[in-house]
């Protein structure tokens, strides 16, 4: 049986490599078990000063995100499964942010969802031409985990609102201007910087010493592609209501706005309305835990709910791309029916020990 993700200390640095590539290394739980054993073992060994984390040679995508058949599967039956897996990839998110040494993400290739989540919150993320990073879920009737609720509106401006209502893509060099990477450096030089890595004494002062490296190696990033939009973001996608911000997009005049307004009218209502609620939850949010904690409580309802289920027979397993989204319009999903997902779990609330 292949391991699906390989961890070895070499030279005072812990590698994680992600081995799943028929997958596009997509995480499950006990991929999440091996990566969250490493963090808590190196966090406190002398031996071990910095963390870097990439995918497997030769393949493709540092990672598409989380089992979501898994996922959907669980959510039709007593959603357990699903919920494990939840609460073991959230711990895993807390165990990066709160990593105190080093921890560089390569994200060459796709970045979606559970990627992202195992790249955002470390220290050092690069991303390359390659790099494509979107939260995508809720086109499929999901919500942007992993620490949406963090890391999205702490963004330029609305920039993370845009992203997580409207599932938009950042690639190349983009995603370095908008702070998801800290980063930019081409694919080329990857090897490069994995030699230099290798021949390292971090022993020394491991951050110093991998910021010079970067310093040597990564190019200035240009403004992004998605600043001539800036403006139209900030203004439409801000306040707490959703049905507010697509007539904001509608009105707006612009052709790029009325495109964005298109997309989010093909996403599922529940979940546009959930995110946004996230989005605004999380910003408030005093530490990190207090976020996943948030998120774990949307998780453990959201991995059932039809939306959910429909959202994946339509992208994953039937491929028509036609869901039938229920409710069906966004005036449907009532402010109270939303209040449920972020209801407290009593017993049930995510914990860290």
């Amino acid at each position: 049986m292949i391991d699906t993700v390989l961890t070895k200390v070499e030279g005072g640095v812990g590698y994680i490599t992600l081995n799943r590539p028929e997958a596009l290394h997509a995480l499950n739980l006990p991929m999440c078990k091996v990566i969250l054993a490493a963090l808590n073992l190196w966090r406190t060994d002398p031996e071990v000063h910095m963390v870097m984390i990439d995918h497997a040679d030769g393949s493709r995508g540092f990672c598409a995100g989380g089992d979501i058949s898994m996922l959907r599967d669980s959510g039709m039956g007593d959603g357990s499964e699903a919920r494990a897996f939840f609460a073991e990839e959230y711990r895993m998110n807390v165990a990066i942010k709160s990593f105190p040494k080093p921890y560089l993400a390569i994200m060459d290739g796709v970045t979606m969802g559970g990627g992202v989540g195992l790249s955002v919150h470390g220290s050092h993320r690069i991303a390359t031409e390659r790099t494509l990073f979107a939260m995508p879920e809720t086109g499929i009737g999901l919500f942007p985990d992993v620490g949406g609720g963090w890391f999205l509106p702490r963004l330029k401006g609305e920039l993370g609102t845009w992203l997580a209502l409207t599932g938009a893509r950042l690639k190349g060099a983009d995603v370095t201007a908008a702070r998801v990477a800290t980063h930019f450096l081409p694919s080329e030089l990857v090897p490069n910087l994995k030699k230099q890595i290798s021949a390292a004494d971090f022993s020394g002062g491991a951050s110093e010493l991998l910021g010079a490296i970067l310093g040597g190696l990564t190019h200035a990033v240009p403004v992004g592609s998605f600043e001539t939009n800036m403006q139209t973001i900030n203004d439409c996608f801000a306040g707490d209501r959703a049905e507010a911000i697509l007539t904001a997009l509608k009105v707006s005049g612009g052709e790029w706005a009325v495109k964005q307004a298109e997309i989010i009218a093909t996403k599922s209502p529940e979940t546009v309305k959930v995110a946004l609620r996230q989005v605004r939850e999380g910003a408030a949010c005093e530490t990190f835990e207090d976020n996943m904690r948030m998120e774990y409580r949307i998780g453990w309802r959201k991995v059932q709910s039809p939306d959910f289920i429909e959202g994946v027979r339509a992208v994953i397993v039937d491929k028509d791309h036609a869901p039938k989204w229920s409710p069906a319009t966004l005036e449907e999903v009532s402010s109270e029916y939303v209040d449920t997902f972020f209801a407290p779990l009593g017993i049930e609330e995510l914990s860290f020990d």
